[in-house]
This record gives C-alpha cells, structure tokens and sequence, in this order.
C-alpha cells in the first residue's frame, strides 16, 4: 500500500489530525514528561507499513512511578462471563490500587494525575506517535456530511459479551509446540482465550476438524477414499451423534466452563450449487446413488431428487451436531467456520467493491436453519498477498463480517448471534510473511469498527515450524500485533462504556465509513512493563464527542445503551475526573505497589539491562 492509500483507512476529517483513528483530541497529555526509569514502549506508527515486522526493535522510553497512576480500565478476570455491565462506566469506589502481581494476562491502562509537584524536562525519545497530517478523502467527506447527524436505525439487541467489560476480543488459535522447544517465548498476554489447534481437551477455544466430532462423510481425492459413506446421505447419522458425544466430553470435560466450539468440516457445502469446482464430486455421488434405486428417472429429475435428499442430509448432520452441542456445553459458542460465507472474490478488478452478491445473499438466506442452529458465527478473513497493503482488503473484509452480522439478526428477536472473525497474522499464499499495520488495520480493526464481537488468530502448524518462524513471530507479537490489539480492544472498551454506558458495543453510524476505534495517540501512549502492557493516558471531551458523531451503540439484549448526547459526555467524563482520575469499575481491586516494590522493581530493571 502506499503512503496515500494508507492514509485513506485513517480518520482524516478534523483539524490538526495526529492519527491513529477515527479518535481525534487535540488536548495533549504528554504522559512522558515525568518518566523516570527505563522501560519499553512499543507501538510503532500506523502510516509507516512493513511487511517483515520481525526485523524491528522496540523503542526505548522511560516510565512512570507506578504508585502515581490511576487505572482507567482494570485488569481482566481471564474467566469468562457474561453478566450486564454497569449503566455508568465509573461507579464511585474508593481509589483504586495498583495490583502487586503484574500478571500477564492482563491489560491495564493507567492515567497520570492532573498536578505533580515536580515537572522534569520532557523526554525525546517519548513522544507521541507521530502520524502524518492528511485532508479528507471524497469517501470521508461523504461520509462526515450533515445527513450523518441523523440518528441511525436501530441495531437489534445482541448477545452480552463473552468477558465482562469486554466488547471485542482477540483469541489465540495458533499452535506453539516447535517455538517451546526451540524455548522461543511467543507473548500472548493481550489475547482474550489462549488455545492451540493441537488435540488438547479442556481448551478455551476447541478446534473441532473433520477427525474429531463424530463420523463426518466425505471424499479424500488425493487418495480417492470415501469416509463414513462418502457423502451426507449414505453417512450414519446415529452412529456420528453418539461418536459426537464422546468427542465432546473429551475435549471440553467441563460441563460449567465457557468457551469457543468451532467446528471445521470443509469437505462439501450444505447447499447443492455452492459445490463447484474440487466439491463437484459430491453432486456426481449423489446422483449415482439416487440412480442406483432409480433408474427410471430422467437426468433432470435426478438431479433434483438428488439435490433435495443432499441438502436434506446435510442439514441433519450439521444442524443435530449443533443441537448436541448446545445442549452437552451450554456456555460454548457453538459454529462452523467458514460459515457465512460472501464469496467476495475479485479484488484484482479495478471497481471492486467488496459487496457480496444478491445471489449469495438469497443464498444465505436459504441457511436460516444454520444460523438458527448456531450460538455464534465465524466467517474468515484471511488475506492474500496481493491484498497487502490495499485499501480493497478493508472492503473485503468489511463485507464478509457485515454479512455474517446481517444473516446472524436473521428470525433471533432475543438478540443476535455473537460473530467472530478468523484470522491470520501471516498470508495465505506466503505464510513467511506478516501482515503490515495497515493489514492488521483492514482486518481486526475493520472488525471491531463494524460491531463483531472478536477476532480469532489461527496458525498452522507449518507457519511456525522452524526456529527462524517462531522467532520471527515472538518478534512480530512484541514490536506489531500486541501494540495494535492493545490498542483497538481498550478502544472499542472505552468506547463501550463511554458512549454505550457500558450496556453495548460501539457500531460505525456508516458502514462504509474509514471510521476506526483506536485510541488518539495525542493523549494515550503504550507501553511495556514487567511483561505486561499498560496504556498511559486519557481521553478527552473532544475524543469523546468524535465517537459519539462516528459511532452507535448496539445494546446487549436486556439493556439500554443509549448514546449519551455531548452534555451527558461532558458530565460522565467530569464524574470520572472527581472520582479520582478513572477508578476501576468491578471488583478486582488488589494491594498498591508501595515504595519499596517499586525500588525493587527498577532495580531489577536495571540488572537486566547490564545484563543485556
């Protein structure tokens, strides 16, 4: 992508942009100022774009005294839950304190007090991340005009997320075996569900492929084999659903834990004509089976008949492995992946436009009972390598994840089905290279913007299956991937509980705007302590006014998540000030660090550092 084409993902439409996204304060809070003692910080800027992120090293910038900072979101309960959140987004508690262990599975973000008594030189190496100053593309002015400032329909309510105060999650899917032993640490603390593809029971995330629920028909080709009867209607739909059984309670043992159920059968579509191509071979089956007790019927009415009893078939394998699963394992989100799908394809034409058909759409349509049958969706969004750096990744994207959340509201009046977006952190057809900021931005940033619930990572096992790979991919996670995820996941947080009061996620007001939830690099800044991200910084009232023009909120079913209007902003962001700079909002409060930890802390610091 080049400079310009980057620039058009970003916010462009306010004066003075430093941007980062559709975010914009222009009151800055320069958290470096009064940093003392080395540290990390890592987020390198948006407009600048590699392709082989692993090659960077992270800047070197100072911190903070811990005991000086409030918390404005707290560290994360790991356990899922799904509970209402508060209607206001800082309850008065008492101050909060810093927690003494720094877990890494944790997300702080820390805001400075409003006076100090001492004020040292501001740092050089600290400064905000510097973003160029663009004007306004034709498709962000279009989508900033007036006509805008008109309330937007009304979203249906959707299912409460899947982590208390969490509205858009990242979930680790990618295996780690060779990084482990080649003894290569791969940070995955900002992830939401850390799970491996590998056969492990008990997994936050469970991976089902066509050898583990069970006993899926379907063509080998390669080796030209037909498994468990070769197609749906010859396949025992008895025997797989008490294979299915033992499957489940194999790898999800826990009947009270919450989690994601993905389910990976690829081999044939539920829908006769969507079986082109390799999968063609399931229609040729199906008519030879019909015509082996029919041999009366003309080519036509086979086929018919043979694609009545197909879909019919498929519907009883998918939808009952569905039914069996919801019903064994309540609190996981049961789905298949792949599924919507938009078959958007075409990206090399010049007018592509991402949009999927009406063909698909009536298509999808026809699926109803799939999505009926689902607890939540799971469309994938891996990218090419001729859409790197392209703004037509964020238009394919943007209409994959749009069509899952459209088909997900399908006949659901209590709420629509949660949807969570399949991702890679490399390309598909070169799996040695990583996405750039500006892919990760077309992406899960794309994906939060437009109201998904979360972002699955997946690898395989030949991404990572060499010394070289996995170091190249610890690197990626610490210098790109973290920073980004930190970023857009506290955004969408703020946002939620800002705007939404805490009761809804964020939703672009325009779809096809380039309107994104990230933090305003003005006045946040991430940085790397003691394993554990932390973000500097707080929002201001003109951050605040920006998302509530840019954005709507879509109300968890059962609440009310209003937008606030600019005074009630106002008053909120006031509110949050007296209570002592953004309090914690739930009940994870643990013992400061004192005085003599923070010693401590540096101390060992600067051990490492001579070490190094």
């Amino acid at each position: 992508m080049s400079a310009t084409s980057t620039m058009s993902l970003f916010d462009k439409t306010i004066r003075r942009d430093v941007l980062i996204s559709s975010l914009s304060a222009y009151v800055p809070l320069r958290p470096c100022t009064f940093l003392r003692s080395p540290l990390k910080t890592i987020a390198p800027p948006l407009h600048k774009k590699q392709c082989h992120l692993s090659k960077m090293t992270p800047m070197q910038s100072e911190k903070p005294p811990l005991h000086a900072a409030r918390l404005l979101f707290p560290p994360t309960n790991s356990t899922p839950i799904r509970q209402s959140l508060p209607s206001s987004p800082l309850p008065q508690t008492a101050s909060p304190k810093l927690p003494s262990s720094l877990s890494t599975s944790s997300l702080s973000t820390l805001s400075l007090p409003l006076t100090l008594k001492t004020s040292p030189p501001p740092l050089a190496k600290c400064s905000p991340f510097p973003f160029p100053k663009t004007s306004p593309s034709p498709s962000e002015a279009a989508a900033t005009r007036p006509s805008e400032l008109l309330p937007p329909p009304r979203l249906p309510d959707t299912t409460g997320p899947l982590f208390e105060h969490q509205p858009f999650i990242v979930s680790w899917n990618i295996p780690d075996l060779v990084c482990k032993r080649y003894n290569i640490s791969l940070d995955t603390s900002p992830f939401k569900g850390v799970a491996t593809p590998a056969k492990v029971p008990g997994q936050f995330l469970s991976l089902f492929y066509t050898d583990r629920l069970g006993l899926y028909p379907h063509v080998d080709l390669a080796r030209r084999k037909q498994y468990n009867g070769g197609i749906p209607q010859r396949g025992n739909l008895k025997a797989s659903m008490n294979k299915a059984r033992e499957d489940i309670d194999y790898y999800i043992p826990s009947k009270t834990s919450q989690g994601l159920a993905v389910i990976d059968w690829e081999e044939w579509r539920p829908l006769w004509d969507r079986n082109w191509g390799t999968k063609r071979i399931y229609q040729t089956l199906s008519l030879a089976h019909l015509m082996q007790t029919n041999r009366s019927m003309s080519v036509h009415q086979a086929t018919e008949k043979a694609k009545q009893h197909f879909e019919v078939a498929a519907k009883s394998f998918m939808s009952g492995i569905l039914a069996m699963g919801r019903a064994m394992r309540p609190n996981y989100l049961w789905g298949f992946y792949l599924f919507p799908n938009c078959y958007n394809y075409g990206w090399s034409k010049p007018d592509y436009t991402g949009r999927c058909s009406k063909e698909v759409k009536r298509q999808n349509d026809e699926l109803l009972w799939l999505w009926e049958s689902s607890t939540a969706l799971y469309p994938s969004v891996y990218l090419q390598v001729s859409l790197a750096d392209s703004p037509k990744a964020a238009l394919m994207v943007r209409n994959r994840v749009q069509e899952a959340l459209r088909v997900s509201a399908l006949s659901r009046p209590s709420g629509t089905a949660p949807v969570f977006a399949y991702m890679r952190p490399v390309f598909v057809d070169q799996n040695r290279r990583f996405l750039s900021q500006g892919d990760l931005i077309s992406t899960i940033g794309e994906s939060a913007a437009v109201g998904v619930s979360g972002a699955v990572l997946w690898g395989a096992s030949a991404d990572y299956n060499d010394q070289t790979s996995c170091a190249a991919l610890s690197s990626y996670l610490s210098s790109t991937l973290n920073p980004y995820i930190n970023n857009v996941t506290l955004a969408a947080q703020l946002c939620s509980n800002f705007l939404c009061r805490g009761n809804g996620r964020c939703v672009r007001k325009n779809s096809n705007s380039n309107h994104y939830l990230h933090l305003n690099p003005e006045n946040f800044k991430i940085l790397h302590v003691q394993n554990r991200y932390l973000v500097l910084g707080r929002p201001s009232l003109t951050d605040l006014k920006a998302l509530s023009r840019r954005f709507t909120c879509q109300c968890y079913k059962g609440l009310n998540c209003s937008p606030r209007t600019h005074g009630e902003l106002a008053k909120a962001l006031e509110f949050s000030l007296k209570q002592g700079l953004y309090q914690k909002f739930h009940t994870l409060n643990k013992a400061m660090l004192d005085d003599a930890q923070q010693d401590s802390i540096t101390k060992d610091n600067v051990k490492k550092n001579l070490k190094v």
